[in-house]
């Protein structure tokens, strides 16, 4: 495996790679990397003849100072075990590499909309950061391909926005959220948990569960179950931030006839920020109003 430090050696790898008609498949991260990471360099293995993994910790999308400073560290760590995964090539650039003239004079990218709600609201800036760090790194590997999970699925949908928007020529592939035995979705925001505090953090996934489980059997009072859920991670010791249910498509409130929904949720525990989604296909109306009659 290359790890590579600056534009250059990318780039000639990159060239050597296309000269060869090779496609190339890419995994943005921040590093830190647990099972969900590697669960997408083996997607990208599996589908690209070449796969680079990039680790950065971009200070543009940190909306918090000590944040940035707090995010773990673990460059060494990761590289071997992306060298086991059989990754080609491990991009670790400086932040005067990908940001030669400093975040705050730099050119950024901005998805109107899509990255100011939910997330973007709490977090202002963060997609910001997000949408102008990937179109960068983008620019630099010009994958054919590249890997995101769905836990993230507010970013997964702004990546894409801004892939269609801008006519980049990649594919965006989302990976279905990676989970621990008991149901947190794997995240390097967990090493922030206590013991007590990660006995009761899979209670969030559990909630948005319970909120899908209602919309699948024909609830239709989203309001109603948004609350309940609040109340429930209320009770478990979380400081809940949200918990929507939205279109899956763009994450505007659903109507009546919307049946691709997605439950999403974010709440504190302790000082770890944690985030989960659900995804819903919820019946149509004749579905629901069958349903009575097939109970008899």
């Amino acid at each position: 495996m290359q790890t590579i430090r600056d534009t250059n050696g990318l780039r000639a790898a990159r060239n050597f790679w296309r000269f060869g008609k090779e496609t190339v498949g890419f995994v943005p991260t921040m590093g830190n990397l647990h099972e969900g990471h590697l669960t997408l360099v083996r997607e990208a293995r599996a589908r690209a003849d070449r796969v680079v993994v990039s680790i950065f910790v971009n200070p543009m999308q940190f909306d918090r100072e000590d944040d940035l400073r707090a995010y773990p560290r673990t460059l060494q760590q990761d590289a071997r075990r992306l060298e086991d995964e059989g990754v080609d090539a491990l991009f670790a650039p400086d932040e005067s590499v990908v940001y030669p003239r400093g975040t705050q004079a730099s050119a950024y990218v901005e998805v109107p909309r899509l990255g100011a709600i939910l997330e973007g609201a709490s977090r202002p800036g963060h997609f910001r950061g997000v949408a102008t760090v990937v179109a960068k790194l983008f620019n630099l590997v010009q994958p054919h391909l590249a890997f995101f999970g769905e836990k993230d699925f507010q970013q997964l949908l702004v990546i894409r926005r801004m892939v269609e928007d801008l006519d980049f020529p990649v594919e965006i592939v989302g990976v279905p959220t990676q989970r621990e035995a008991d149901g947190l979705a794997m995240s390097s925001r967990n090493a922030y948990l206590s013991a007590q505090e990660r006995s009761r953090a899979p209670l969030l996934y559990r909630s948005l569960q319970e909120v899908a489980g209602a919309l699948r059997a024909g609830a239709t009072d989203c309001p109603a179950l948004e609350r309940r859920a609040l109340r429930r991670l209320e009770r478990g010791g979380f400081r809940p931030d949200y918990v929507v249910v939205r279109r899956r498509a763009d994450l505007e409130p659903p109507g009546p006839q919307d049946d691709a929904l997605v439950v999403l949720g974010a709440a504190w525990l302790g000082r770890a920020r944690l985030i989960d989604n659900v995804l819903v296909d919820r019946p149509g109306p004749r579905a629901v109003a069958a349903a009575p009659a097939a109970a008899h």
